[in-house]
C-alpha cells in the first residue's frame, strides 16, 4: 500500500493489477494483462523446468572422470611405480618353489 490507501501492485489474491483504492479490482481485459499472464506462465514454466539438469551433471561427471583417469595414467607410468611394479613381477618370477 502507497501513501492515501492506493494500490500500485498485484491486489492480494484478485489476479488482476490495478492502481486505484485498497480494495478495488483494476480492469485487465486487455492486451496488456495476455501479455503479462503469458510472460508469468513462462516464466514460471523456465524456472521451474529442470530438464536440462542431467545433462549438465553427466558433463561433469564425463569431465571429472576424464581429469581422474589422467591423474592415474600419470601416476602408474611414473619411473618409481613402473620400476616398483618391475621388480614386484621379477621377484614374484623368480621365486623357487
Amino acid at each position: 500500500m502507497t501513501k492515501g490507501g492506493a494500490v500500485s501492485s498485484w491486489q492480494e489474491g484478485s489476479g488482476k493489477a490495478s492502481r486505484g483504492k485498497a480494495g478495488s479490482v483494476g480492469h485487465g481485459d486487455g492486451m496488456a494483462e495476455r501479455l503479462f499472464r503469458r510472460a508469468q506462465a513462462r516464466l514460471t514454466v523456465v524456472v521451474t523446468d529442470e530438464s536440462g539438469m542431467s545433462t549438465v551433471e553427466y558433463a561433469i561427471g564425463t569431465v571429472a572422470a576424464a581429469a581422474f583417469g589422467a591423474i592415474l595414467y600419470t601416476v602408474v607410468t611414473g619411473d618409481s611405480i613402473v620400476s616398483a611394479l618391475t621388480n614386484i613381477i621379477s621377484r614374484a618370477l623368480n621365486t623357487n618353489v
